[in-house]
């Protein structure tokens, strides 16, 4: 598969424009990530670039370290700082035929937030929000917010500021991402950079470069609409006047359901060609993760998927994840850094009929067979969600749970870190044995019954399956069933399931069978 290219006029630029050109790196000019405020990962080296006049020599201090280095022919420098534990604050200062001051730079442990609009979502649209950004009085808490910016080829540098947490401020933090950097900071004492770089509405393959995704047959259904939409001329004229429909058409529901007290929907996005689309594959990457190499991390969090549960893409999905993270530390560096995600919670009304397909459960499943990829976690999320709205406020427990990985896996605290994952199973003549993981202390439910089980046999039919606790297995049958096959929980949109560990973490939606 070829990548897509759009054919433009050639462009005849002016000898003064050339000289301005060459000359734009003039003075010593560094990236938005590193400003005022910024937080920089500790106890590892930690790579300093930027841009200068070719062959201009450029000097960098902080913490009592001193580093030189002359920029290249291209008018790029970089360097490597030795490893920092102290917090600061510190200043950095870079010299070159300028100098240019950083202020109030900490050391600590630096996380990439990123993802759709589940993870862009703020403090002050979530629950409790009044309660949560009065008490957010945590300084050492930093977040750079990098602006959208779907881009047709990989940038250099994005725009965005470091913003320090305090209750003037916190209400625009990301929530899952806030929640997720005060339960480290906390316990730690160490301060955290939270940089979020997420983008409402927008699918997987728009945040993983291009080299890695073309080329792939098993991609075709994500590149084939692309490929059609590219293939017709493009009237952007009608396409705002197709826009201005919608958005008349928006602006009346949306005043209706303002008065039946209904919360307030997203309107309409002005149009744009195609090709520079947000959605379309690898602009995300191109504009908001690009910039951000090798900008050292200790890891990172995402919150994606809605955007990919389709037809035809929430299986591809265990393909795309495993991809996306390969992609991203080789690129990094950083070899496998740690990476966790969240699983979806429930969404749309209830699913009576267990036989009716779901694509939030095939998402969910896609997840979790993904950390068979090493270095990785999911927050199990499936008791977090709303059923009329699939941007929950439920985010204290998404950060919550991303965390208690990060503390167990990253920061080698003895904790139990994930709800029960399912382990083996076992069929005995008309019951099925469930084994768990992460069911250490045996499971519990929330409720008077078990819910959410069903089992069926070679007839691929499904039935509400009769379950009860074993210590750390569940057993299940049916009077309808005399020669199970398979079994699955919480297999639906919004299932009804109440399975929990000890901890009080919930289990992951699972399946035994591949139907």
């Amino acid at each position: 598969m070829q990548p897509f290219a759009v054919v433009s006029s050639r462009l005849v630029i002016p000898f003064f424009h050339v000289v301005l050109l060459a000359s734009s790196w003039a003075a010593v000019k560094m990236p938005a990530l590193f400003s005022n405020h910024m937080v920089l990962q500790r106890d590892t080296s930690v790579p300093v670039w930027g841009w200068a006049d070719p062959n201009e020599a450029v000097s960098l201090e902080i913490a009592g370290q001193k580093v030189s280095t002359t920029a290249n022919p291209n008018g790029k420098w970089s360097v490597k700082l030795q490893p920092m534990s102290q917090p600061g604050p510190h200043l950095l200062i870079i010299k070159g035929s300028n100098t240019i001051t950083i202020e109030d730079v900490l050391i600590g442990e630096v996380w990439l937030a990123s993802g759709q609009s589940n993870m862009a979502m703020t403090v002050g649209a979530s629950n409790h929000a009044k309660t949560e950004i009065a008490a957010a009085q945590f300084p050492q808490i930093r977040t750079f917010l990098v602006a959208r910016n779907p881009a047709e080829s990989p940038q250099e540098d994005c725009k965005g500021n470091w913003v320090v947490c305090s209750p003037a401020t916190a209400g625009t933090f990301s929530a899952a991402g806030y929640f997720f950097a005060r339960e480290i900071h906390q316990p730690l004492q160490v301060p955290v950079g939270l940089i979020n770089s997420s983008y409402g509405g927008t699918p997987i393959e728009a945040w993983t470069s291009m080299p890695v995704q073309e080329g792939k047959p098993e991609l075709d259904a994500v590149f084939k609409p692309w490929r059609n939409l590219l293939s017709k001329p493009y009237d952007p004229d009608e396409a705002y006047k197709k826009y201005e429909k919608h958005l008349a058409a928006w602006k009346l529901a949306e005043e209706k359901r303002l008065i039946e007290g209904k919360r307030a929907s997203y309107p309409p996005q002005p149009p744009v060609h195609p090709r520079k689309d947000q959605k379309y594959p690898a602009n995300l990457f191109n504009g908001m993760i690009a910039p951000l190499i090798p900008y050292c991390i200790r890891g990172c969090i995402w919150y994606q998927g809605e955007n990919n549960c389709q037809p035809g893409l929430s299986k591809l999905y265990q393909m795309q994840l495993p991809l996306l993270i390969s992609d991203w530390r080789k690129r990094w560096g950083q070899g496998d850094f740690p990476f966790a995600w969240v699983q979806l919670p429930y969404y749309k009304p209830q699913a009576s009929d267990p036989n009716v397909p779901s694509e939030w459960a095939l998402m969910r499943e896609s997840m979790r067979h993904s950390l068979s990829v090493a270095n990785t976690g999911m927050a199990i999320t499936i008791d977090t969600g709303d059923s009329n709205n699939i941007h929950p406020m439920d985010k204290q427990p998404v950060g919550k749970r991303l965390a208690l990985w990060a503390k167990a896996k990253v920061y080698g605290q003895d904790i139990p870190y994930s709800g029960p994952l399912l382990a083996s199973h076992t069929i005995d003549q008309n019951q099925m044995t469930l084994s768990f993981h992460h069911a250490e202390g045996g499971l519990k439910v929330k409720g008077e019954t078990l819910k959410g089980f069903t089992i069926a046999g070679a007839d691929q039919k499904w039935h509400i399956a009769n379950a009860r606790i074993t210590g750390n297995q569940i057993i299940i049958s049916s009077a309808e069933v005399t020669s199970p096959v398979a079994a699955r929980y919480g297999w639906a949109d919004h299932p009804e399931c109440n399975l929990y560990n000890q901890s009080d973490l919930p289990a992951s939606p699972f399946r035994t069978d591949a139907w």
